[in-house]
């Protein structure tokens, strides 16, 4: 089975005429149906850890997916506990793992003392699509800035690895993202990596990022590594409008 990944920046502030963030999880459910070639219902796992578990944001989902008659919708809440019986063997059964941003550093240590990176990366294994937002798009990297700890970007390597680049998200945002991730990658404190600007997603195959994609025109990713001179180079990476 070829493994994929899907990460993406949501659009945080829609502009008139847009479709917000819908168009890239139907991008992941795209690739979740591909995967066995069929046309019948996508399984999908909602993961909103690094939220909190929020009811609100859970409710959201599941008013715009929820009702579905081409989706098979779940929800993994770990507060307080577990809400399904058998995490792995629902995590596995799955054809797309959708995981909320949030706060990647909480998010990581809760995965971990649940086993879930360990039942995470076998279903990256067994081809299961890992897609997500923000938080849930550098999980599946080695890390990336993060302002978990505070209002400061603050770099944290506690993604679970599985692709061996760094991630910023929200690369074009005014919270001004851009420059801390490029001062972490060219000071070695955060690996190589890529970042998205909003509505922009990265699909990986293995670990070979395959293409970029994007629901706003204009918006692009970007690949950043040190330039061998104390800075940081940063190229552009071609889109393609979905």
């Amino acid at each position: 089975m070829e493994r994929q990944v899907f990460a993406f920046s949501g659009l945080l502030a829609p502009r008139p005429g847009e479709r917000g963030t819908l168009p890239l999880i139907e991008h992941a459910l795209e690739l979740g149906r591909t995967r066995w070639l069929w046309e019948g219902a996508v399984r999908l796992c909602y993961l909103p850890t690094a939220a909190g578990d929020d009811p609100r944001v859970v409710g959201l989902y599941e008013q715009v997916l929820g009702g579905r008659e081409d989706v098979e919708f779940s929800v993994l809440r770990l507060f307080p506990r577990p809400s399904v019986p058998d995490v792995r063997t629902h995590l596995l059964r799955q054809d797309v793992v959708l995981v909320e941003g949030g706060s990647l550093v909480n998010l990581a240590a809760l995965w971990r003392a649940h086993g879930l990176d360990e039942v995470l990366t076998e279903c990256w294994e067994e081809g299961v699509v890992l897609a997500g937002s923000g938080a849930g798009s550098q999980c599946w990297h080695a890390g990336g800035p993060t302002d978990s700890w505070s209002e400061e970007l603050l770099p944290s390597r506690a993604g679970l690895g599985l692709l061996p680049f760094s991630n910023g998200v929200h690369h074009a945002s005014p919270g001004r993202r851009r420059a801390p991730y490029r001062r972490m990658v060219a000071r070695g404190e955060l690996p190589p990596g890529y970042a998205t600007e909003d509505g922009v997603g990265l699909h990986y195959v293995g670990e070979e990022m395959v293409e970029a994609v994007t629901v706003r025109e204009g918006a692009r990713a970007w690949h950043l590594a040190p330039d061998g001179r104390g800075g940081c180079r940063e190229k552009p990476v071609t889109t393609r409008l979905i």
